[in-house]
């Protein structure tokens, strides 16, 4: 399984900006897709998740702001990200769980920069 993030940037804040990320098989062959950043000199933290019946959670600081969504006929897992401030600044990654396996499985990574 490969993941693959993109539409990461650089932003004002108040910016918006929408994150993808494709899997390599199947959506629906996952238990969720998950996104998560990593802030600089900081611990990597949840943002958001859907699952496979499509339930969804966000991180209670980015709720109202930033919504995920999923395209099971593309393979796509979005997250929506508007009224963009600095503390969003992070490495973006996503990241999902195999159902038939239970293995977890990592994107590389999209760089969201907001300034000032």
């Amino acid at each position: 399984v490969q993941l693959q993030a993109s539409g990461g940037g650089l932003v004002q804040a108040g910016g918006s900006l929408r994150l993808s990320c494709e899997t390599s098989v199947n959506i629906l062959r996952m238990n969720y897709m998950t996104w998560y950043r990593q802030p600089p000199g900081k611990q990597r933290e949840f943002v958001a998740t859907i699952t496979r019946s499509g339930r969804t959670k966000i991180l209670d600081s980015v709720t109202g702001r930033f919504a995920i969504s999923r395209d099971d006929s593309k393979n796509m897992v979005y997250l929506e990200m508007n009224n963009l401030q600095p503390e969003d600044t992070a490495v973006y990654f996503c990241n999902t769980e195999l159902s038939r396996t239970g293995a977890q499985y990592w994107g590389q990574g999209t760089q969201v920069t907001v300034s000032s």
